[in-house]
């Protein structure tokens, strides 16, 4: 019993102090708030914050990576929903929207937080775990199989890399122009420019 009240009292402290980091970034950016400003916050000692974290860039990267993680389980659950579902086909095309639908809703969920991962003074740490999750997710599903033919102009990793940054391009601007338009539209406007290219994808709705 003591394990479980011990877990439950570090799940409810590493929630405090995450409430407090997105709280204080809103306020103040994440750049100058400070450990004090944490612990101050989330109403915790300084032991307590560094027997979790080793700063707050490490409280940043497990975030990220929980995000990460979210973001995955996601992933993966439509993967398996779809397991039959040609990669190149329409059928792909339609069965994908609710799943890019759901990425956009987390976001605008935890829009403080991503604006801190993927604003415009991120690096480029999030983007390259979202590749290399991206990379291992076709290579579990077999979809890498299209790459290996001699008839496909497009490498693996250039279309990875191309993927994933036009993505997070868009993301950004979402996230910069202050989300105004809705997770559907958003995930409908990022399949079209998908499936179709961005050229053809401005000729009609």
């Amino acid at each position: 019993m003591r394990s479980f009240y011990n877990d439950e009292r570090v799940i409810k402290t590493k929630k405090l102090i995450k409430t407090a980091l997105s709280e204080l970034i809103q306020e103040k950016g994440f750049d100058h708030v400070s450990i004090t400003d944490l612990t101050q916050r989330a109403n915790i000692n300084r032991g307590t914050f560094y027997l979790h974290y080793q700063d707050k860039y490490d409280l940043l990267e497990k975030f990220e990576n929980e995000v990460l993680d979210d973001i995955n389980t996601n992933a993966e659950n439509f993967i398996k929903s779809i397991k039959d579902i040609d990669f190149l086909g329409e059928d792909f095309s339609n069965e994908i929207k609710p799943f890019i639908n759901k990425v956009f809703t987390y976001i605008k969920e935890n829009y403080i937080i991503m604006k801190v991962i993927l604003g415009p003074k991120s690096d480029m740490r999030f983007q390259n775990k979202i590749k290399k999750a991206l990379n291992i997710l076709l290579t579990e599903k077999g979809w890498d199989n299209y790459f290996d033919s001699q008839n496909t102009f497009v490498s693996k990793n250039y279309f990875i890399s191309y993927l994933v940054s036009a993505h997070i391009g868009v993301i950004r601007q979402w996230i910069d122009s202050g989300m105004n338009e809705s997770a559907e539209n958003m995930a409908e406007m990022i399949s079209k420019m998908f499936f179709l290219g961005p050229f053809n994808s401005i000729k009609n709705k």
